[in-house]
């Protein structure tokens, strides 16, 4: 166990102290260790402040070739229309040069980009009002090489001309479709016309049909109080033709009585052997009477069948007159449901009709006051018929602002780097200082050098004008960072020596990409994406932005919370590491020095 005698630790501090203040080079360069992460950082912010605001230094080749074209009746030239309007533009240094000196200028770096107007671009433009439309075509050449930004930055001097030929050939098609507006509002208010009439004619119509309609509901009545009659009356026949059929059976059987008795009375008495008198009389009639029985029984047996028939028939005329009664009534109903049917479609046609006259009109009275729209009133709106109301939280005054907690952030890595190189942590080797006594007695030294380095980054901020919501807060914020990222380089450094220092840089490198400071984490590279939770200056970067631009506290705890847990952790990990190490670190670096490289 290695002492840990206050006193000692005190006694170092004070040398420091010392040391530091005695040669005016080492105040020197002291000094230059405070101001130079400050200038990293706000060197770099003055970089960013306003990268898209000051390309009106930036050249841009245009070669204009357009022939120009004829539109009802005039002469235009949408190419010579562009050139006007760029020359009163300062987004970009715009240079008009021929088409040759554009692409040999933007091969050679001349020019980052260029655009060239064709020949047919008034021609195809004109084109989109006629049955055989051509697209309008610009041709942009960008040198992709010269420099990563430029092209980004031409890229929205292309996006210029773009947006103002696409006005142009909107400002084409309004004069065009107000044309067509017009042809098209006369025929919808002539079309308003002709249904308006046709639906008087149908109503008229349907009333005619609603009263035929009634008829037939009148008739339907009459029908079925026949058609019971008639059904009626067929049975009455049927039963008349059945009581016939019984009437001439029984007829039948007495004419056949008759004319038995009658032949055996003949059979008795032979008529010829009476004499003249009544009984000869009687006996002639007789046999007259037989003869006549049984022409009787012949015909009651022929007025039977007859009967059966008549009563069969009768029968099956009932059943059709019954059967007609039904059809009758079914008829009827029939009929007035066809009636109904043809008001209500008569009726609904008619409405239909007014309904989408009415439509027309209103929708040809509608054309008619657009057409008498203001023409760049509605050429804003064609071409931007939506509008982005864009609501901004958080809102910065500068690009500049918007990469500051990263630059800030940084450059406080970045000194604590420069400091533990320039100033030794020292080796309790060959002294009478333990590895305990002498890590915190440096420790003050390097903590002090973090709280200035971090005053003079907030100051020059201010200066700057970069935007901080809450200065109390962001420098405190500031101050923090700085302490400990300086605890955790020194700590690195002062247990493991000359590998700390390449473990500071390696982190250095890796906290560049890895923390989203300014391209947005999820667009990183796997590797990175995995490694952004474990960066010190993932949290440094976070705190720092929210009390800058406006603090969220479910945002801001986590990173503080982090941070301060991580100066702890490396205070106590270093101080186990530096007890063991301390030697084998001293004799380390003891070798690289006999090298003389190092």
């Amino acid at each position: 166990m290695s002492r840990k005698d206050p006193m000692m630790i005190a006694e170092i501090m004070k040398n420091n102290f010392k040391g530091a203040f005695k040669n005016p080079i080492v105040v020197m360069v002291l000094i230059a260790l405070v101001i130079l992460p400050s200038l990293y950082a706000l060197l770099n912010i003055q970089a960013c402040w306003d990268p898209y605001g000051k390309t009106g230094d930036i050249e841009f080749a245009i070669a204009n070739l357009d022939d120009g074209a004829s539109f009802n009746g005039e002469n235009i030239n949408v190419g010579n229309q562009l050139v006007n309007e760029l020359k009163n533009n300062d987004k970009f240094k715009w240079t008009f040069v021929t088409e040759d000196e554009l692409r040999n200028g933007v091969y050679n770096g001349t020019y980052y980009a260029g655009i060239v107007i064709p020949k047919n671009l008034s021609e195809n433009i004109v084109s989109i009002t006629t049955d055989d439309p051509h697209q309008a075509k610009l041709h942009y050449v960008v040198n992709m090489k010269t420099n990563p930004v430029a092209a980004k930055l031409t890229d929205t001097g292309a996006n210029t001309v773009y947006t103002s030929l696409n006005a142009k050939i909107v400002e084409i098609i309004d004069v065009a479709a107000y044309q067509k507006l017009g042809e098209l509002q006369a025929g919808l208010a002539k079309g308003s016309k002709d249904l308006a009439s046709g639906g008087q004619q149908l109503k008229a119509g349907a009333s005619q049909v609603s009263s035929g309609a009634k008829q037939v509901k009148d008739g339907e009545s009459q029908v079925k109080d026949g058609a019971n009659q008639v059904n009626d009356g067929a049975n009455q026949v049927k039963d008349g033709a059945n009581q016939l059929a019984e009437g001439a059976k029984q007829l039948d059987d007495g004419a056949k009585q008759v004319e038995k008795g009658s032949e055996e009375l003949s059979t008795a008495v032979d008529p010829s052997l009476i004499p003249d008198g009544p009984i000869k009389d009687y006996a002639e009639g007789n046999s007259e009477l037989a003869d006549g029985a049984s022409q009787l029984a012949d015909g009651a047996s022929e007025l039977a069948d007859g009967s059966s028939q008549l009563a069969n028939g009768t029968s099956q005329v009932a059943d059709g007159a019954s059967q007609l009664a039904g059809g009758s009534v079914e008829l009827a109903e029939g009929s007035v449901a066809l009636a109904s049917g043809a008001e209500l479609l008569g009726n609904s046609a008619a409405g239909a009709l007014f309904t989408a006259s009415s439509s027309l009109g209103s929708t040809a009275d509608l054309l008619g006051s657009l057409t008498g729209i203001d023409e760049d009133v509605l050429g804003d709106y064609v071409l931007s018929p939506v509008k982005l109301d864009k609501q901004e939280l958080f809102p910065v005054n500068s690009y500049g602002t918007d990469v500051s907690p990263f630059y800030i952030v940084l450059s406080m890595w970045v000194g604590g780097i420069i400091t533990c190189v320039m100033l030794h942590p020292g080796t309790s080797q060959g002294t009478k200082y333990s590895p305990f006594e002498m890590y915190f007695g440096k420790l003050l030294t390097y903590i002090i050098m973090s709280i200035l380095q971090a005053i003079v980054t907030i100051i020059g901020c201010h200066l700057l004008g970069v935007q901080i919501v809450n200065p109390l807060l962001f420098t405190a914020s500031c101050i923090l960072v700085s302490m400990v990222f300086m605890i955790l380089i020194y700590s690195i450094i002062s247990a493991i020596g000359t590998v700390g220092k390449g473990l500071a840089v390696i982190l250095l490198v890796f906290q560049i990409s890895a923390t989203g400071g300014v391209y947005p984490i999820e667009i990183m590279h796997q590797f990175f994406r995995t490694l952004y939770p474990y960066m010190p200056m993932t949290y440094g970067i976070n705190l720092v932005r929210e009390a800058q631009l406006g603090v969220v506290w479910s945002n801001f705890y986590p990173a503080l919370t982090v941070l301060i847990a991580l100066a702890i952790v490396t205070v106590s990990i270093a101080v186990i590491i530096k007890e063991k190490l301390d030697k084998p670190s001293h004799y380390f670096e003891e070798k690289l020095e006999e090298s003389g490289l190092f």
